[in-house]
């Protein structure tokens, strides 16, 4: 029995649905406003661990964001939300992200319900189908985000180093050095060490700052600089020429990697095109052809046959994707 959504009601949903999503994303735009204009006072008070100042003069909703971001963040989740947004270098706080991915997934259910137009039900599961996909798409690009600014910081992590070692045979001192990193070298790596010599000027130790450092930026060169840095430190030794050695070292392994890199770059595009174009398909013809692929999302008692096969379709898609991406997944 087909439930079909009366076409008087599409507009007035459709048109709800828009504005409810509408008014999320400004409020969520005015609080990112609101977050990076914040005062710089409060933020060193923060760091200093001094007593809060009265915010009797700030909007009760900007109060109780800041409240619930502070929960959040304490819990496991969102200190793994935080850690990633710093990995990505996105001014954003764990309350923000969590209300785009809620705006994300609002605007998978207005996809959903334009998607299976054919009947109510196809409607509700497109649109259930369609939210929890969207709501992970912010995840996805702080991922994606994350990811190149890593890459990007192992590619010039050898040309640093080269960098530390000479000015370390200048006369500089270790800090000095990393405060020169963070003038002199291109970001991402340049961003990453100047909060390395932020958080030494704040109290913290080389070796905490260092390690700090390694969460952001997780890279198996980078802790073996800085265990090379650490055993210096204990023992003594000639820092600028173990330097030159692990530079010249994490050069070759980037070298090797961008050839690996190029050998399988055809079983990468192979695994984007195999995954992609079945689903954008299938997308396609349900928006020009309801009718034609209205059975597959048809349910009934007892379930016909097709029923199982969107869901089979998609398992062997996604182990399709990860058995290529296992092949061309080589260690250097």
């Amino acid at each position: 029995m087909d439930l079909l959504l009366s076409p008087e009601m599409m507009p007035v949903t459709l048109g709800a649905l828009g504005l409810l999503l509408f008014l999320l994303v400004i409020t969520v735009v005015v609080l990112m406003r609101q977050s990076a204009t914040a005062d710089v006072a409060q933020r060193l008070e923060t760091f200093a661990g001094g007593k809060a100042q009265e915010r009797s003069n700030e909007p009760i909703a900007r109060q109780a964001i800041e409240r619930i971001d502070a929960v959040v963040a304490k819990s496991k989740q969102g200190s793994s939300i935080q850690r990633e947004l710093a990995r990505a270098d996105l001014k954003l706080t764990v309350a923000e992200f969590i209300g785009l991915k809620l705006g994300a997934a609002l605007l998978g259910v207005v996809f959903g319900f334009i998607l299976g137009r054919a009947n109510f039900l196809a409607q509700i599961g497109a649109a259930t189908a369609a939210a929890i996909v969207f709501s992970f798409l912010p995840n996805l690009y702080v991922n994606m985000r994350a990811a190149q600014r890593i890459k990007a910081f192992n590619n010039q992590l050898g040309d640093v180093i080269t960098m530390m070692a000479n000015a370390l045979r200048g006369g500089y001192s270790f800090l000095q050095t990393l405060d020169m990193v963070s003038r002199e070298a291109p970001p991402p790596a340049a961003t990453e060490f100047r909060r390395v010599v932020q958080e030494v000027g704040l109290g913290r130790s080389t070796e905490e700052a260092l390690q700090n450092l390694l969460r952001r930026m997780p890279s198996d060169d980078l802790d073996l600089l800085i265990t090379a840095v650490t055993i210096q430190m204990e023992v003594g030794g000639n820092l600028a020429q173990i330097l030159d050695t692990i530079g010249h070292t994490i050069r070759e392994r980037v070298r090797i990697k961008g050839e690996i890199s190029t050998l399988t770059a055809q079983g990468r595009i192979s695994s984007w095109i195999i995954t992609g174009l079945p689903i954008g398909l299938a997308m396609f013809i349900t928006v020009v052809n309801p009718d034609y692929m209205a059975p597959l999302f048809t349910f009934g008692f007892p379930p016909q046959a097709w029923c199982c096969m969107p869901v089979a379709s998609l398992f062997m898609i996604a182990m399709g994707y990860f058995a290529i991406q296992k092949i061309i997944d080589i260690e250097v």
